[in-house]
């Protein structure tokens, strides 16, 4: 079985993201796997300096709960990103959280599509919410993943759910009131057996 690492990266406590992610976990721990959830709401990850202060096996020089996560995170099989759809994008949050995987990067004497360094190679999937549902609500938040995550860091995608029309910005959260929860559930379930 496998360790799945899902940060949860803003939203309202109980909003759709937080229960489409409970419902994920669900989903994955029924499988047989170990599952742990860092919510960035909690932890918080300030984004990247610039600075190259943590290059090659160095910690970040900040002070925030980046560091203690690093374990985690080099433990995981599966890292999956959870965010709501903040300005047709990922949120702020877990922007920054990518962001700071600098510190993890080992040097890479023949780096592939001009990248300077090597990443641990991980699964990924990503978890997205949103109040709107056009075809194109996700379009922004799905090329920054792919782009990011999977071509430039080089993780291995296990595929998405986007879960939109979870409701007006301004309400609770009616996810509930959608096919999203049970689709998270299976997602979690068979993230391994697809």
């Amino acid at each position: 079985m496998k360790r799945i690492l899902v940060i949860q990266g803003g939203g309202r406590p109980n909003g759709n993201t937080a229960q489409l992610v409970e419902s994920f976990i669900k989903g994955a721990e029924d499988a047989g796997h170990s599952v742990e959830k860092i919510s960035l709401l909690k932890n918080e990850v300030k984004g990247c300096l610039g600075c190259n202060a943590c290059r090659y096996g160095k910690p970040c020089i900040q002070k925030d709960s980046f560091n203690d996560m690093v374990p985690e995170i080099k433990s995981a099989d599966c890292i999956v990103f959870a965010s709501p759809l903040y300005f047709w994008t990922i949120s702020s949050k877990i922007k920054a959280f990518i962001e700071r995987f600098y510190c993890i990067a080992e040097e890479d004497p023949n780096p592939p599509l001009g990248r300077y360094e090597k990443y641990p190679v991980r699964d990924c999937a990503l978890l997205m919410t949103s109040a709107d549902n056009f075809f194109w609500t996700f379009e922004q938040a799905v090329s920054y993943y792919k782009f990011a995550l999977v071509k430039y860091i080089g993780f291995q995608d296990k595929g998405m759910l986007l879960a939109g029309g979870c409701g007006d910005t301004n309400g609770k959260a009616k996810i509930d009131q959608t096919e999203h929860l049970k689709k998270a559930y299976e997602f979690g379930k068979e993230l391994y057996t697809m």
